[in-house]
């Protein structure tokens, strides 16, 4: 408690306003070179100590307005990282800003960077970097106030090698040769909008681009850059009804990033600059974060709920604008099995199941769940149907985001701010049990009225009745056309609803495969359930296929369930083992950091070797 209040009074002691990087980076040696230069206003008088967050960075001077400042590291906290302390040389009153310059270094291990070797790249002749902060890796690659209730803006310079270009989550701001070496090329960025540390993001490789609409290029790999412009030309038209729901659009360029299939995310909402992996085919809920979570974003990350639940309900909202409110309800009711899995995965009495976790000594990279998104979603849909259906309630929404941009919110808040928006409507709220809503584990207290299960559900109910349901002799009854008039989105609901049940005979998959070919599927959301289903009813021809999925890319939405079930098939548990160890290299550090935990790895030993 002692150290909780400590880091509250260091935290409210001083703001920082503005960063302005200046970043060099190392590919011959894995690190960043860097010196930032932070805005900082004191909160308090005779204010004359900071702390920055650090992580494995090695600081090698700090300055404040030029005078050289005494800096030390504190204690290293196994995710906090390691406290920078600097002592000012003089005292500041109330409201004053000083300009406090740290150069440092990054660790080749830092957590925030995935350094590619020109082999894993796609183009195989140069390397590539990126960055992924979310949700406290940003001190690992800059010293900074590395919490979301703080907000700055910030500019930078990158210098990389001339065949390589950088982009960052800001505006592109011009390029020079660097003076300090011909061969090397600096790109500069500026962000306006002030936005907390964890959406700063830095990427650098052989990348091109192309325009696809009035506010939006997709950048790649110049072998993926054209098939990247076909799948994000809808881009425009969601920004466009995303701005007639929420309001408008703040941050300018809106561009999409397609990166190499290691990065851990399907999609990371850093502003001007969504990054997105190939397997990523709706670019709606990163788009929807440019209001809920970028604009109006949680104060601490238990409040994470508040970033998630509303993107997802925002999301399915474009796609009721765009598409139908039968589509609206089908991918809620996909959603609300994802977060029967999650729950079923961390069991239905852990507490990091409740929408409002305590994250005391838990890293949020291992909370991270569907949870806040879909008991988030689940919440805010629960509150729609009681007050008053999908208008009256996105007005609410908009008026959440309009009243809290630029800031940073808690769940009180937000609770404080709904009841005041339906003032007259306070005994419908007062009737819902927030308690078993926030802070209680499992499944929400409610299960969606039966509206939810639209025809598109009942016409989904025939083929998975099938396969569930059939005796042996039934095989025969099996049909082609089962599968082929469904869409995408039916046939993952479809393999959803049977890894809902228990495993399937062996016979019936086998029959599955023969008759629907579902081994040729390569939409990775189909593939993913469907090699899961074959993995559970011990299929062993599966098992080489569900290890290359989980290697090829590195989405760790499909890479940790796969390995876990190939984990579980008594059989070929040391082949999954095996499988993770060769790759575990290459991997992304918080992806194989979290594998090894699903595989009970021993870290530290494997580290060692």
């Amino acid at each position: 408690q002692e150290e909780k209040r400590a880091h509250r009074l260091r935290l409210s002691a001083c703001v920082t306003k503005h960063l302005n990087l200046h970043l060099h980076l190392d590919f011959d040696r894995h690190v960043i070179r860097g010196r930032v230069a932070l805005t900082v206003e004191a909160l308090e008088d005779r204010f004359s100590t900071l702390t920055l967050d650090s992580s494995d960075l090695s600081v090698v001077s700090v300055t404040a307005n030029g005078q050289p400042a005494r800096f030390s590291l504190g204690p290293k906290h196994s995710f906090k990282g390691t406290p920078l302390e600097i002592t000012l040389p003089f005292d500041l009153s109330r409201g004053q800003h000083v300009i406090v310059e740290v150069t440092y270094e990054t660790s080749p291990s830092a957590t925030a960077l995935q350094w590619l070797t020109p082999e894993q790249t796609a183009g195989k002749k140069h390397p590539y970097l990126f960055s992924q902060c979310q949700a406290h890796h940003c001190r690992s690659m800059i010293p900074c106030q590395d919490t979301p209730s703080i907000k700055h803006t910030y500019y930078a310079q990158v210098s990389v090698p001339k065949d390589l270009v950088a982009v960052m989550s800001a505006v592109r701001d011009g390029q020079e040769v660097d003076p300090q070496d011909s061969g090397r090329i600096i790109y500069r960025f500026r962000q306006t909008v002030p936005m907390p540390s964890y959406l700063i993001a830095i990427v650098a490789g052989a990348l091109e681009s192309r325009e696809i609409g009035p506010r939006t290029r997709v950048w790649s790999e110049k072998e993926f850059v054209d098939k990247a412009a076909f799948e994000f030309s809808e881009t425009e038209a969601m920004l466009k009804t995303a701005e007639e729901l929420a309001g408008p659009y703040v941050w300018g360029q809106y561009d999409v990033l397609v990166l190499p299939p290691s990065f851990p995310y399907g999609g990371m909402e850093n502003p001007c600059l969504t990054f997105a992996t190939p397997t990523v085919l709706v670019i709606a809920h990163e788009i929807s974060h440019s209001w809920t979570g970028n604009l109006v974003t949680n104060k601490t990350w238990e409040h994470f709920w508040l970033n998630e639940g509303h993107t997802v309900y925002l999301e399915r909202m474009i796609g009721r604008c765009l598409e139908s409110e039968q589509f609206r309800q089908f991918k809620a009711i996909g959603g609300w099995k994802d977060l029967q899995d999650s729950v079923n995965t961390f069991g239905a009495n852990n507490p990091l199941t409740n929408l409002v976790p305590s994250l005391q000594d838990v890293s949020p990279d291992d909370a991270f769940s569907s949870v806040p998104y879909e008991k988030g979603f689940a919440l805010l849909y629960y509150l729609e149907e009681q007050l008053g259906g999908p208008e009256v309630f996105m007005g609410f929404v908009k008026s959440y985001i309009q009243r809290f941009a630029y800031s940073s919110v808690t769940t009180e808040e937000w609770k404080n701010y709904l009841f005041a928006y339906f003032k007259d409507k306070v005994d419908i709220l007062n009737k819902v049990d927030w308690n078993a809503w926030m802070f209680t584990p499992g499944m929400p207290p409610i299960r969606y009225h039966d509206g939810l299960l639209s025809d598109f559900m009942f016409r989904l109910k025939a083929p998975s009745s099938v396969p569930v349901q059939a005796k042996d002799q039934d095989l025969n009854s099996f049909k082609r056309s089962d599968v082929k008039t469904l869409s995408s989105h039916q046939v993952i609901e479809f393999l959803s609803l049977l890894l809902q049940e228990d495993p399937l005979p062996l016979t019936h998959v086998k029959k599955m495969q023969e008759i629907y070919d579902l081994n040729a599927y390569m939409n990775a959301e189909i593939r993913f359930r469907w090699l899961r289903l074959c993995v559970r009813s011990r299929w062993e021809e599966a098992v080489p296929l569900a290890l290359k999925m989980a290697t090829d890319q590195g989405r760790m939405k499909f890479t940790r369930p796969l390995f876990r079930e190939v984990f579980n098939f008594e059989k070929f548990r040391d082949e999954a083992l095996r499988v993770f160890l060769a790759h575990r290299a290459g991997m992304h550090p918080v992806t194989s950091g979290l594998v090894s935990k699903d595989l009970k790895v021993d870290v530290s030993n494997a580290a060692s070797q």
